[in-house]
């Protein structure tokens, strides 16, 4: 490990690092609200409307704990990082789905894969603040436990509800199957790729 990044750990260098990293999962996670909104406006009326509307709401009480957090830390917040997630987000919208001037039905699996790669991402970040609570008495330890469960079970359902929405697209009677295990062997023999 070189020595800059050893010493970042330590003094003004790391609260200007802990400052830039939460502004980094701040951006992450106003794209990530938007999703979450978005779609669960979308799908109000369909199978997924419910636990969608269950995720935004959770997902956006999140990006609220990091708002306090950040204050709690006296980490500034970085206005143009948080606005260009929200233009990322829009532009997102724009991507070529086959469709001239209405969503495909694939769009719904590549947001709920965009949306577990936030959760991922903020799990990560629950993570990362506890291996610095020790050092630092404002993270509150059960609280960011707390919020490492939630994120664990948002994974959980959006997992469910990609593989309900994989087999209703993408399998020819519409029924979920488990994917196989890695280096499963198929009914001839090989390896399924």
């Amino acid at each position: 490990m070189s020595a800059s990044v050893r010493g970042s750990g330590e003094g003004p260098g790391r609260q200007r690092i802990l400052g830039i990293y939460l502004n980094d999962h701040l951006a992450g996670a106003t794209a990530g609200t938007r999703l979450a909104r978005r779609m669960a406006q979308e799908h109000a009326d369909t199978p997924y409307g419910e636990e969608l509307r269950t995720l935004e709401v959770e997902i956006s009480q999140d990006r609220q704990a990091l708002l306090r957090l950040m204050t709690e830390l006296r980490a500034p917040t970085r206005r143009y990082k948080v606005y260009g997630a929200w233009v990322g987000e829009k532009l997102a919208r724009a991507k070529p789905n086959g469709r001239l001037l209405r969503r495909s039905g694939l769009t719904v699996l590549v947001e709920l894969e965009a949306l577990r790669t936030g959760i991922a991402g903020k799990a990560m970040l629950w993570h990362a603040l506890l291996c610095a609570a020790p050092t630092e008495p404002l993270l509150d330890t059960a609280r960011l436990e707390e919020l490492l469960r939630r994120a664990e079970r948002q994974l959980t359902t959006v997992d469910a509800l990609h593989r309900r929405a994989a087999a209703a697209l993408l399998s020819p009677d519409g029924s979920p199957r488990t994917a196989p295990k890695a280096g499963a062997k198929s009914s001839r023999g090989g390896d399924q790729v």
